[in-house]
């Protein structure tokens, strides 16, 4: 039976893919998966590329369905997409004909609000992400930065239980990257809302995450569960500059046998 006190749950999940060429065996991207998020919570899951990150993201997103397993939030099965969840990619995906305060609102209209509740929402977004002065600008006009914050915004304004990065700030240049790590973080600290990012960035987990999960090779699974015993979640570059941090990235390091690689 599911826990419903967590926000999120994956019971015993396994996704497996047909064959890519003929002949070939069936393709298994994670395999007995399980883990949890509490309300509030912010949790970082990390592991070597190709081992089922984005898979994880698909089937809590229900934009996929498990092979077998189960995921549930708050308690309730995924079945298919959820408005209860938000999503952020490494593209902002901003549709170019909206100004910002449009593209804000975009999720809303589907969403039976009324105009004063739709302009309430996004105006305290807006106001949020820091982006009130560019409320009327179109995409084109904004720095990637500030796209991304644009993009927070429109996240956030659908309210949702849920909100899952997807590598949000690696197309970003370095400056950049640290300004945004540490905007988004206050943001989401403030707002109390259930996050699950996605990353390769081990410092970028550690500096941002209450919880981190590594994930093995392909087929991926949980191997090993850190809990980031540091303050200042909501100053990334605050927290990356504690001794505890450091020690820290080197155990992530070494639990995903990266030093293995460099020897090789």
């Amino acid at each position: 039976m599911p826990n419903p006190q967590h926000a999120l749950e994956m019971k015993a999940v396994t996704r497996r893919f047909p064959a890519r060429a003929r002949g070939a065996a069936p393709f298994t991207a994670i395999e007995r998966l399980s883990f949890h998020v509490s309300p509030g919570e912010f949790v970082a899951l990390v592991g070597p590329s190709g081992c089922g990150k984005s898979t994880v993201l698909n089937l809590v997103s229900g934009l996929d369905r498990p092979s077998d397993g189960d995921v549930f939030l708050s308690g309730a099965p995924v079945l298919g997409p959820n408005s209860a969840v938000g999503f952020m990619l490494q593209k902002d995906l901003l549709l170019p004909w909206r100004s910002i305060r449009r593209n804000v609102e975009f999720g809303l209209e589907a969403r039976g609000l009324s105009a004063a509740e739709r302009a309430a929402r996004i105006e305290r977004e807006l106001r949020r992400c820091r982006l009130t002065e560019f409320a009327d600008r179109y995409p084109h006009q904004l720095s990637g930065g500030q796209r991304q914050r644009a993009a927070l915004a429109r996240t956030l304004a659908i309210e949702p239980e849920l909100v899952l990065l997807d590598e949000p700030f690696s197309a970003l240049d370095a400056q950049t990257k640290i300004l945004l790590q540490r905007s988004f973080a206050a943001t989401i600290a403030a707002s109390g809302i259930t996050t699950l990012l996605i990353t390769h960035d081990l410092n970028e987990a550690v500096a941002m995450a209450d919880r981190i999960l590594v994930m093995s090779e392909r087929p991926g699974r949980i191997v090993e569960e850190i809990a980031v015993a540091l303050p200042d979640r909501d100053d990334p570059m605050a927290r990356q500059a504690m001794p505890g941090a450091a020690e820290l990235v080197r155990h992530l390091f070494h639990a995903l046998h990266l030093d293995d690689r460099i020897d090789a």
